[in-house]
């Protein structure tokens, strides 16, 4: 795997959306998935600076921030953080739906549940993009951004994904990043490409 990889995205509800004589402009969600300290939230909140100020309507779900309000009693079991994620990506493509660019940093580190959010994506023709950021559990644990990895290797938690839960690694991510090797203006550049051609339309 190279450190940026780009394939086509899905784009099904960005034809036909306008009814009447009065234009709806759709939204699309762009899921960031990857380890723990990876740079999903740090390129999802600047990606959504530069949309605000290319006047486009943005709202970032960051797993961190929703989950209290959305899965309020879920553990970390599996079940419990596929819930999680079918929760959350639920509410995003709600707010796509409605003509907002949603970003979502959210680990999701199941395949099965990441395929059900984009899936419900595609049957309710809401426009749907995956960006792995596929930086390694080196350079994750090295960061430590919450101090979480190292309270797994002391036994003060478990469940952590990336040591002693897996992650399971996207095969069909529409743009692969590595935030090791790839600077944070090129990486909000390239995701920003991405938002363009899931909307169907050129962003300033």
């Amino acid at each position: 795997m190279t450190d940026v990889e780009q394939t086509g995205v899905d784009t099904k509800s960005t034809q036909d959306s306008t009814q009447g004589t009065e234009s709806k402009v759709a939204g699309a969600t762009v899921w960031f998935t990857g380890l723990p300290s990876a740079g999903k939230s740090t390129i999802a909140h600047a990606l959504a600076d530069e949309l605000v100020r290319a006047g486009v309507d943005v709202h970032v779900l960051d797993g961190d921030e929703v989950r209290p309000y959305l899965s309020k009693g879920l553990g970390f079991s599996r079940e419990d953080r596929d819930i999680n994620v079918v929760r959350i990506g639920y509410v995003a493509r709600l707010l796509s739906s409605h003509g907002v660019v949603t970003l979502v940093p959210v680990i999701a580190p199941y395949a099965d549940a990441r395929k059900k959010v984009r899936a419900d994506h595609r049957e309710n023709e809401v426009p749907f993009a995956e960006v792995f950021v596929s930086t390694s559990v080196e350079v994750t644990e090295q960061r430590d951004v919450k101090g979480l990895y190292a309270k797994a290797r002391r036994g003060e938690i478990s469940g952590m994904t990336g040591i002693d839960d897996p992650y399971e690694e996207p095969t069909s991510a529409e743009l692969v990043i590595d935030t090791a090797e790839v600077a944070l203006t090129d990486s909000v550049s390239m995701t920003k490409a991405l938002t363009s051609a899931l909307l169907g339309r050129d962003l300033p």
